[in-house]
């Protein structure tokens, strides 16, 4: 009987500080069991997102793991292998994809992912270039068009409160290309002001005086807004400023401490953005993710999205993830990092 073919990945099985020595270590595992609708897929490149460490440091707290954790969201790679049900996709095909959060993740040298939320990888972009795509243009594109249900002709104005970071980046551009918003967004330093107004932004204003920076722009109210750094932290700001009627979307959760009443007076709504939820609830529409990495793709081979690749690490190595880790746990990264296997 053949031995199980074996794979190198990076985990942890105890939540720890990313300085710490076995905060992540290298080991070898069996390649992942393939169910009817996976893509096994060779990974040659992934990103970090602020998912990833938040995980880190949540999912073992005060325990110990039996099964090293594997993170790692966003990849592109090369389709090995299929299940049954696949349509669509053949061996030796290039996707791209932002994975189930509930599955072994990108941080290993082959991952499997559904079918139904991966797609071809844009062709005018390197490997790292793409990798960093998936999970922040889901969430954008999701809150923009399936939360806040923005219609794209309609002439109103968004801000987005954190625009520098990977998911504002994306959102900016996305809004510009295919709405006809009034994009207003945040950024604190002369780069990221640089880089928000190269992503597209109409108005950059400062997230520390937040309503008087937009009201300085003669802005009082705003349609829609979009918080992906701080709910609890930008929470009065945001019923200040948004609109009669409105609509609030978030990606940051919170532990309490905020007055969801404060908008009654202004029947505006709050509403969630998550981008596993498809996945981690196998929804009727799960699909639909794939329609937005294929759209996106089109878009991206076209020129009018770009990348939002900012720096790329080397090496699938403990050494490299902990790097990638402690740049997004610093909270002053510029779109995104990728690592290149």
């Amino acid at each position: 009987m053949m031995s199980p073919i074996k794979m190198k990945a990076i985990g942890f099985t105890q939540s720890l500080a990313i300085n710490e020595k076995d905060s992540l270590f290298e080991f070898e595992t069996n390649l992942p069991d393939l169910k009817e609708n996976d893509l096994l897929v060779k990974v040659s490149a992934a990103s970090i997102n602020p998912a990833d460490a938040k995980i880190r440091i949540r999912s073992a707290k005060d325990k110990t793991l039996e099964t090293p954790k594997v993170l790692g969201y966003d990849a592109v790679g090369e389709v090995i292998a299929k299940g049954g049900n696949v349509e669509g996709f053949e061996i030796g095909d290039r996707v791209y994809y932002a994975g189930d959060v509930t599955r072994m993740g990108t941080n290993a040298e082959y991952q499997a992912v559904d079918y139904r939320i991966t797609a071809h990888a844009p062709k005018s972009l390197s490997d790292e270039s793409a990798a960093v795509m998936p999970l922040a243009t889901l969430t954008g594109w999701e809150a923009l068009f399936d939360r806040l249900r923005i219609r794209p002709k309609e002439k109103k104005s968004i801000l987005i409160i954190g625009g520098a970071g990977g998911v504002g980046s994306i959102t900016i551009q996305l809004a510009k290309q295919l709405t006809n918003l009034t994009v207003i967004a945040t950024a604190s330093r002369p780069e990221t002001e640089l880089w928000v107004r190269e992503m597209g932004a109409d108005h950059v204003v400062n997230h520390r005086n937040l309503v008087e920076s937009v009201r300085e722009h003669g802005i009082k109210y705003v349609d829609y807004i979009l918080n992906v750094a701080d709910t609890k932290g930008h929470w009065d700001a945001m019923v200040e400023l948004i609109a009669p009627q409105g609509m609030i979307s978030s990606i940051v959760e919170f532990d309490g401490g905020v007055d969801l009443s404060a908008l009654q007076g202004k029947s505006v709504g709050f509403i969630w953005e998550f981008m596993f939820t498809r996945s981690l609830f196998n929804t009727d529409d799960i699909q639909k993710q794939q329609d937005i990495l294929c759209q996106t793709a089109n878009l991206i081979d076209a020129g009018r999205i770009k990348s939002i690749l900012t720096s790329t690490l080397n090496g699938l190595s403990v050494e490299t993830f902990k790097e990638a880790h402690q740049r997004i746990e610093s909270a002053a990264s510029i779109g995104k990092t990728a690592i290149k296997y």
